[in-house]
């Protein structure tokens, strides 16, 4: 089901990315540009959530003790209690009032993560599927071309069109035929031949049977010859066309995977990691997520949380050109959150936080670091 990811893909990512190269040449700075126009563009629904979040840790601890007396004072009447209670989250706000901006904002970000993972910063894989059947079977079937959905390609800088993987005569062949696998765009041109508009860019297909190698030979210009009954999937794939260009430290954008079967290391993989995992634990800092009033549970949970993610790209792999994008939106979400976090708070919120800080002080403890001091000088002056 398509939630409009691609209609956003095609028709604003990808002009974006065609408009800044077309002004500099440079596919990694296309992708700095594109992620800080989306980011600017979704600064007010992220500003929403960062503030929701920021009162929430506010008053959270108040909160939580006015549940625990209401629970105390109603526990033989579970009605009265849940009715104060609604009551106290009126009063205090829902902590979930945060995730309605992102939740907004969620197709376009997803949109964006598709268009990097694309043409041309990465290749795109078609996948066809195949039935072989024995000859006297197939006469009973009436032949009807097959082609896989259209997808994106760019077939030289700032020029791209949908492309789509055909057979002319059907998916399902008898034992012994031929038949070849053609890539052409939606106006039915040969895909070799655009190409050979372009000779300057080598963008040749491959074909890497997944399931059924047994039954079919397929050749590096996709020809097939059936050789036995069952099904067969067969995975077709276009490379990018920036997938070997590099930015800064990176060596290729459209690269996956920190190392090779070989065993070499690319080290601009592994520093695009570290600094995902950075990024997000200082994001978290800032955000208060890391101070969470002496659950020694959920700290645990915080501090790992990012070593997780920072891992999960090692073992689950992404092309170089999104963990870029990752990391650079993880930086402008960290500067987002500092900012938002030095806003001066409405007074009864301020009241709360001088309240707690003065109990705290009393106690020898530190209360909301994640509050700037100054709130702190403001109590104390």
């Amino acid at each position: 089901m398509d939630f409009g990811i691609s209609f956003l893909s095609n028709n604003v990512m990808l002009p974006i990315i065609d408009l800044f190269y077309g002004i500099v040449p440079s596919y990694g700075l296309a992708i700095v540009a594109l992620t800080l126009i989306i980011r600017f563009a979704l600064y007010p629904l992220s500003a929403g959530s960062i503030r929701n979040m920021r009162r929430m840790r506010i008053v959270n601890p108040l909160m939580q003790k006015r549940m625990q007396e209401i629970k105390e004072r109603h526990k033989d009447n579970p009605q009265k209690q849940q009715e104060e209670m609604v009551n106290v989250q009126k009063e205090f706000g829902n902590p979930l009032g945060g995730c309605l901006p992102l939740l907004f904002q969620m197709p376009v970000l997803l949109a964006l993560f598709a268009t990097l993972r694309g043409s041309p910063f990465a290749g795109v894989n078609y996948t066809v599927n195949l039935q072989i059947l024995p000859a006297e079977q197939i006469e009973r079937i009436q032949p009807q071309a097959f082609a896989t959905a259209p997808q994106n390609i760019y077939i030289t800088d700032g020029e791209h069109m949908k492309v789509a993987a055909i057979l002319p005569g059907g998916n399902k062949l008898a034992v012994g035929e031929n038949t070849k696998i053609q890539y052409q765009s939606e106006e039915g041109k040969p895909f070799s031949e655009l190409m050979t508009e372009h000779p300057e860019n080598q963008l040749t297909p491959e074909w890497t049977v997944t399931k059924g190698a047994e039954r079919v030979n397929i050749d590096a210009d996709g020809n097939i010859e059936a050789l036995q009954p069952g099904d067969v999937t067969i995975q077709g794939k276009i490379p990018g066309l920036a997938a070997e260009k590099g930015f800064l430290f990176i060596q290729a954008l459209g690269r996956i995977g920190a190392t090779e079967p070989d065993g070499t290391i690319h080290w601009d993989i592994v520093a695009m990691v570290l600094m995902f995992g950075v990024t997000l634990y200082i994001s978290q800092v800032l955000s208060g997520q890391n101070s969470t009033s002496g659950n020694p549970q959920q700290e645990t949970i915080n501090k790992i949380t990012p070593v997780l993610f920072s891992g999960m790209f090692l073992f689950f792999p992404l092309p170089a050109g999104v963990l870029m994008y990752m990391v650079i939106g993880n930086i402008f979400q960290t500067l987002q959150t500092y900012i938002l976090s030095r806003e001066p708070l409405p007074e009864e919120l301020q009241k709360i936080v001088d309240a707690q800080e003065k109990d705290a002080e009393g106690k020898g403890q530190q209360a909301l670091p994640f509050e700037p001091k100054s709130s702190k000088k403001k109590a104390t002056g």
